[in-house]
């Protein structure tokens, strides 16, 4: 099912599998409106995730303000991955641009006894409707704070 284009909405970029997974348990998240997240294919890397954004993405959100995109990919323990994504973006869309991701992988989520990756990503849904930050404080999520509040 597509997003209703007329309403707010947002488009997540999964960089791969894992990263989709994530997504697409966030969207089991009950109250989430089915038309107003869509999660698209994977893009098959960070690197192929910023080419996306600068060149797929950003034309139709240039065009349309009531769209968001939300980046999700592995930062790979790279702590400028965040900041080397972020130059393709224009500064005016920055505001409805999020990039968020597993300081890691998102393996070592699971590693980490967090439980499958679909759950992982119902209960960080679970906890931006209600405010709280157990999954996103973990070691492996924390960086992504000041994205999550923006996204709130």
């Amino acid at each position: 099912m597509s997003v209703n284009k007329h309403r707010p909405h947002i488009f997540v970029l999964p960089e791969d599998d894992a990263n989709h997974s994530i997504a697409n348990g966030f969207l089991l998240n009950q109250h989430i409106a089915p038309r107003s997240i869509q999660v698209l294919p994977c893009a098959g890397g960070w690197l192929k995730v910023r080419s996306q954004i600068q060149t797929e993405h950003i034309p139709p959100m240039e065009r349309n303000q009531l769209r968001h995109t939300v980046l999700l990919l592995d930062f790979d323990e790279m702590a400028n991955r965040r900041d080397e994504i972020a130059k393709v973006i224009l500064s005016d869309l920055s505001e409805r641009v999020f990039i968020v991701g597993v300081w890691s992988e998102p393996e070592e989520l699971k590693k980490a006894g967090l439980g499958s990756l679909e759950s992982i990503g119902s209960k960080l849904a679970l906890e931006c409707e209600n405010n709280t930050r157990e999954y996103w404080d973990h070691e492996l999520l924390r960086h992504n704070n000041i994205e999550v509040e923006r996204m709130a």
